[in-house]
């Protein structure tokens, strides 16, 4: 059965939309950057502090349980009030958690400065949470449906740059003015967007689908009632069923890059810091090439989606075989880092690629009311499969010597299994949802 497109008459100009799409760049690189380089920052004091190799994964852990405990009244909350209001409240909230935390942090020592960092990642957490969620479901409410994929290209570029920015500046900074000055940095940051979102014009539809948000009374099982409203819609569209299974799997088993990459250099071939350092950056080259690539490119809608889908797929189950192949060869330390960091950028080009054009398929066939319930619904999923990921992989790496060989059986088994067997799912219910 074919669904029913979102309405999309909101009456939005192609320069109204270039100037959004210029400024939620702007306001994504300076928060992603200033982010990056504050959790950064976090860690290497929390090492100097505490000497604890939780020290750069506390936020892995938290993230996962915040959005899992606050999926249901995030998306409710998303899909029930005007988004600028939301995104008002979230960043108010953020910049007065980050003044509390940079008054606070020093009174804390040694591992007792858990205490104020905990609370203020779990604040954190909420807020990022709101704020990309808010941002996805008020996508109709920026651009014109043109203008949709330019807007998701170019947010995803900002965040790649700054992902190949970030590691060299933190270094410099936290030398320079230390992690007080990062959390200076931080909160001038967080105003920073704050002031460029406020400039932004959030183009409500004639209906005004808040209009009666107000009056109607909050509790669980209103709650409940309604973020079960947008399962159900999840539920009745094949697509969406097959693309979490497709997103969890690949989330799950793509941990193993993530873990696998840093310990099989550095504790298994030796090869140092240095070759890790360049496949990071290669990744993040790969990633703003392939956001830059579909900013480029016209929008083409939902034409060819199987092939946009399935192609990035496939590049990317054949890049972790090819990883492990690299290491479980005899190479110099130069020679995994060149020909590791090459595989890493097709690797991560073909996965912006594969999470754009999935995410301009949510805005252009998702009702702009249920958004915020599907949206925080799928990032929730994903991000909750990763430390499961995390847990079983770091046994698996620390119990055997060839952590090369367990990225080739990852390759192998998604690409001569999973994705095989997702080929024609995934083309008939493409083919199920054709307008």
């Amino acid at each position: 059965m074919a669904i029913k497109q979102p309405d999309l008459t909101i009456n939005i100009s192609n320069h109204q939309s270039s100037l959004q799409i210029f400024k939620a760049a702007a306001s994504n690189f300076i928060s992603s950057l200033s982010g990056k380089m504050f959790t950064f920052g976090l860690g290497l004091m929390l090492l100097d502090e505490t000497h604890s190799a939780i020290s750069f994964g506390i936020n892995m852990i938290i993230s996962p349980i915040v959005g899992l405990l606050c999926l249901v009244p995030i998306g409710n909350l998303i899909d029930t009030y005007p988004h600028k209001t939301i995104l008002t409240g979230s960043l108010t909230a953020r910049t007065l958690a980050l003044i509390l935390f940079a008054a606070s942090i020093n009174l804390f020592t040694a591992t007792a400065k858990l205490i104020p960092i905990v609370l203020f990642l779990i604040i954190d957490a909420i807020s990022t949470n709101i704020n990309d969620t808010c941002y996805s479901a008020a996508t109709h409410e920026l651009v014109n449906a043109h203008n949709i994929q330019r807007l998701s290209s170019l947010t995803q570029s900002a965040i790649s740059l700054s992902s190949i920015l970030s590691p060299a500046l933190g270094v410099g900074l936290y030398s320079l003015v230390g992690f007080s000055g990062f959390v200076i940095l931080e909160i001038v940051a967080t105003l920073a967007s704050f002031g460029i979102m406020l400039t932004m014009k959030f183009h409500y539809h004639a209906t005004n689908q808040f209009a009666n948000s107000q009056h109607a009374p909050v509790t669980s099982h209103s709650q409940f009632a309604k973020f079960h409203s947008g399962l159900n819609y999840m539920r009745s569209r094949t697509m969406i069923k097959i693309t979490i299974l497709l997103s969890v799997i690949l989330n799950f088993l793509y941990t193993a890059v993530t873990i696998g990459i840093p310990y099989i250099l550095k504790d298994q071939l030796h090869t140092g810091n240095g070759p890790i350092g360049v496949l990071e950056t290669g990744s993040a080259i790969g990633m703003l090439l392939g956001s830059l690539l579909l900013t480029l490119l016209p929008p083409t809608g939902q034409k060819r989606l199987f092939l946009k889908l399935i192609i990035p797929v496939l590049i990317l189950d054949s890049q972790i075989l090819l990883l492990g192949v690299l290491f479980m060869t005899s190479q110099s330390p130069t020679g995994y880092a060149l020909l590791g960091s090459f595989i890493m950028g097709i690797l991560a080009f073909a996965l912006v690629i594969l999470n754009i054009t999935f995410q301009v398929y949510l805005q252009q066939t998702v009702p702009t009311k249920l958004l915020g319930r599907v949206v925080a619904t799928l990032t929730t999923v994903n991000s909750s499969i990763m430390p499961i990921g995390t847990l079983m992989f770091t046994l698996i790496f620390q119990s055997t010597t060839h952590g090369g060989l367990v990225l080739i059986i990852n390759g192998i088994l998604l690409l001569g299994g999973y994705t095989l067997l997702l080929l024609r799912p995934l083309n008939q219910a493409i083919h199920s949802e054709q307008p």
